[in-house]
């Protein structure tokens, strides 16, 4: 009998924040949802979910799922927590960042939600995004991988136009 495959959607929903994690390759999380972090195991798949309203242009920009990774550590307290917008992340994990889409690009998730089996009521699929990590079995994590492949790049190919997006001032909006 195969092992158990273990794969999540990673929910964030600021630029800084997806910077540091690109840049870091650690994904952190705020003592409220360190219960929910403990189930990621290295070896775990995860890909990255960029909400709509990440790159602070909600009605311009759609949610899409920007890289796969692999999750390389166990989550553990952080030595300092890492603080955005006044709020600590106090746990984390490290991660392999193995393909990353160009910035405010990657796979719409919209268009891929009916055919994913995390998403149960696709009427309301937005609702089981307000948590940071969903689970995904098998079949979500193989089509993710399939419809995202061709639209990634080498991380270090496109890393630096997220640190430029969070550098800018906090209201800044894109167009």
């Amino acid at each position: 009998m195969a092992a158990e495959s273990n794969n999540y959607l990673i929910v964030i929903s600021d630029r800084k924040p997806l910077a540091w994690v690109l840049s870091e390759g650690r994904m952190a999380f705020s003592a409220e949802r360190a219960r929910s972090a403990d189930r990621l195991r290295p070896g775990d798949k995860a890909y990255l979910y960029a909400t709509r309203g990440c790159f602070h242009n909600p009605t311009g920009d759609r949610g899409h799922v920007i890289a796969e990774s692999v999750i390389t550590s166990a989550v553990m307290p952080l030595d300092e927590p890492v603080v955005f917008r006044g709020a600590a992340f106090t746990v984390g994990c490290t991660l392999d960042i193995e393909a990353l889409a160009p910035a405010r690009k990657g796979l719409d998730l919209a268009e891929v939600v009916p055919s994913l089996h995390a998403f149960p009521v696709t009427a309301r699929w937005s609702v089981y995004l307000r948590r940071p990590l969903v689970p995904l079995d098998d079949h979500d994590a193989e089509l993710l991988s399939s419809r995202l492949k061709p639209l990634t790049m080498r991380p270090a190919e496109v890393l630096s136009e997220y640190q430029r997006l969070a550098a800018l001032p906090p209201r800044a909006r894109l167009a």
